[in-house]
């Protein structure tokens, strides 16, 4: 035994690596892996990572890699396994290790070769958790190598976050933004700190990603934000204030949108409670066209001053089918020719005459003294007489008294439970030109055409017993009570029967407008309010039709009367009627020198004004009363 020594154990090749030796094995292995680290290309960073588990293991010899590196390469199954004991620091393939080993370069060679690294917002393939990768110094080499900052990881657990220096972000913005998502998973404990192979650890990390911060964008941070405009820096609550101003934008919009259906229910429920019954409607105009008949037959009888009366006219609001509410007033004119008169004007804004009757017979003419005008007032008295005759005998027939300026004998029929009104007119039909006062009015070439102007001026024109003030107000000799007022109530019927610029406006047929739906409603809102405030006694019917003539001539298209935009063509008459008002002028629509509201004092106009605005602001509550 003396010449023989004790058998040396053969050391492992972890043994040699602890003294700091390496064999030629090693050191070839060792090259080897470093080339395929500098070609190593890190996946885009919206790469998805595929059946993410913890890949099995490969295990290949030391000499099998010797003879073929390649294989170092090998893809991993997708089978979850528990790491391999026998996977040591030394395994240098990242990609056959069960547990994933921290691709580790030393910092000496990624000063040499910065390819070696992986980028940092690389996103790894068949990973559940992406490591963490911080790499300050070849972050500020190659800035390129960050992940975008819009970049989300598919099918991935949870994504870790790119961290990047100041340094970093002053250079790149975008880069600051990288998205994580909100799933949180345990680590799995058998991935070391040396596991430096992302794309093989099954392990989670958890996102440091608040669920508050999910839900607004990070996109401007630092010296991005700084440089955004400030509508898009943080408000309250995490909401950008651009996100703000659209929210408070989009309530404003559906609290409009509400305001706008809630209005627009209640005028045509107005419209709906303001149609007339047909049963009504017939009964009333069964008995006023009996009591028609029996007031002709008198007036034209050989003892009456009225025989040469003329077939009835209808006017007014029922015959416009303007009605509302109830059929409850009528006016029936009852026309006598005159021919060869003279007609002057009795005052200046050309709305009222003197009328004298010429050579040739004519029954009136027993009215006329000599060298005087035809007196208004004895003719209406006498025909009122007449009247009362006519319908002696008439059951259920009352008669008013007389108002003062009104140029109607008003009847009073009572149809089952209900008053009707009936205003018998009478009136002298005039052949002739009309005054040089309607030179300057009616105003519809734009809205019904010339055509159809030429042919309203070539009709007639009538004459009342009506005058306005102190009847014994005298001019010239003349009392203001023995003149006469010019009509055209007859050319008013007409066009707002054809009230379209289409022939077939209104039409079966045809498109549909709002204007006598406005028309209407305007009226019953002047009616609610004279109710509430006596004070509004003076403002008639006849001034919403002459604002709503004029709103028309304004307004001449059927598609600005359109019946879907019945609202705003409501507001917008009432807007017209509402400056009228303020300004007291309301020119009379056939002759402009004639202000209608000459007779109102400037505060009942001011204040029925006012009341029209408040109720179209707060959307008419008296309509809902």
């Amino acid at each position: 035994m003396s010449g023989r020594r004790k058998p040396r154990t053969a050391k492992s090749p972890e043994a040699k690596r602890s003294t700091g030796t390496r064999t030629n094995t090693e050191e070839k292995q060792t090259k080897t892996f470093e080339e395929q680290a500098a070609n190593f290309n890190p996946p885009a960073s919206g790469a998805r990572p595929k059946k993410c588990g913890a890949p099995a293991k490969v295990k290949l010899d030391n000499e099998e890699i010797k003879k073929d590196p390649k294989k170092t390469t090998t893809k991993t199954t997708t089978a979850q396994t528990k790491p391999n004991v026998n996977c040591t620091a030394s395994d240098a393939n990242p990609k056959t290790c069960g547990a994933p080993a921290k691709l580790n370069l030393e910092n000496e060679e990624i000063k040499k070769d910065p390819k070696k690294t992986t980028a940092s917002g690389a996103r790894p393939k068949k990973c559940g958790a992406p490591a963490k990768v911080k790499l300050d110094e070849e972050i500020k080499k190659d800035p390129k190598k960050t992940t975008a900052s819009g970049a989300r990881p598919k099918k991935c657990g949870a994504p870790a976050k790119v961290k990047l220096d100041n340094e970093e972000i002053k250079k790149d913005p975008k880069k600051t933004t990288t998205k994580t998502t909100t799933a949180q998973t345990k680590p799995n404990v058998n991935c070391t700190a040396s596991d430096a192979n992302p794309e093989t650890c099954g392990t989670k990390t958890k996102s440091p990603v608040d669920e508050k911060d999910n839900i607004i964008s990070t996109i401007y941070k630092d010296k991005c934000a700084a440089e955004q405009p400030e509508s898009t820096l943080k408000g309250k609550k995490g909401m950008t204030q651009l996100q703000m101003k659209q929210l408070s934008h989009d309530d404003s919009k559906n609290a409009d949108d509400v305001k706008k259906t809630e209005l627009r229910t209640t005028l045509n429920a107005t419209l709906e409670n303001l149609k007339i019954r047909m049963k009504e409607k017939s009964k009333a105009s069964e008995v006023i066209n009996k009591v028609e008949k029996v007031i002709l037959k008198h007036l034209r009888s050989e003892k009456s001053l009225f025989r040469q009366v003329k077939k009835p006219l209808h006017t007014g609001s029922y015959y416009e089918n303007l009605k509302i509410s109830n059929p409850d007033e009528f006016d029936i004119m009852f026309p006598i020719p005159v021919q060869r008169i003279d007609i002057q004007p009795f005052t200046e804004d050309g709305a009222f005459y003197v009328v004298s009757l010429k050579r040739g017979y004519n029954p009136l003419k027993r009215f006329q003294e000599d060298g005087k005008p035809l007196p208004a007032s004895e003719i209406l008295q006498d025909f009122r007489q007449e009247v009362i005759k006519s319908i002696k005998h008439f059951p259920g027939v009352s008669i008013d008294r007389k108002k003062r300026g009104c140029p109607a004998v008003t009847l009073n029929i009572k149809v089952e439970s209900r008053d009707i009104s009936l205003d018998i007119v009478l009136c002298l039909v005039v052949q002739s030109s009309w005054p040089d006062f309607t030179s300057d009015g009616l105003k519809i070439e734009a809205w019904l055409g010339r055509k159809i102007k030429k042919d309203y001026k070539s009709m007639r024109y009538y004459l009342v017993s009506k005058y306005e003030g102190n009847g014994n107000d005298e001019r010239d000799g003349i009392l203001a009570k023995d003149c006469w007022r010019i009509s055209f109530s007859h050319v008013e019927k007409e066009i707002l029967k054809n009230h379209g610029s289409e022939k077939t406006c209104c039409e079966k047929d045809g498109t549909h407008c709002c204007r006598k739906d406005c028309l209407k409603l305007l009226k019953h809102l002047l009616s609610l309010l004279k109710e509430q405030d006596k004070s509004f006694a003076k403002f008639c019917s006849y001034h919403v039709k002459t604002t709503f003539l004029h709103a028309c001539c304004s307004r001449t298209n059927d598609s600005q009367w359109a019946a879907a935009d019945l609202t705003q063509c409501f507001e917008q008459l009432l807007i017209d009627f509402e400056k009228h008002l303020e300004s007291r002028q309301l020119n009379n629509f056939f002759i402009p020198a004639q202000n209608l509201l000459s007779g109102c004092s400037q505060k009942s106009c001011k204040s029925l004004a006012l009341h029209i605005k408040k109720e179209r602001e707060e959307g008419f509550p008296i309509f809902k009363c």
